[in-house]
């Protein structure tokens, strides 16, 4: 398996300066937030699964 260290590199960049923004302008907690409720979600639906 071939590595494309370019693409790589480019996903890397555009994510880092994707964070270092959000957190400039405040929405970065918004966006944990987010992804803080569809895990709870996901948790509740397994731990629901489980007991029956």
């Amino acid at each position: 398996m071939k590595i494309k260290y370019r693409q790589l590199l480019i996903k890397l960049l555009t994510w880092f300066v994707a964070e270092v923004v959000l957190s400039y302008v405040g929405l970065d907690n918004l966006a944990d937030y987010s992804e803080y409720l569809k895990e709870q979600s996901t948790v509740s639906i397994a731990v629901g699964y489980c007991q029956t």
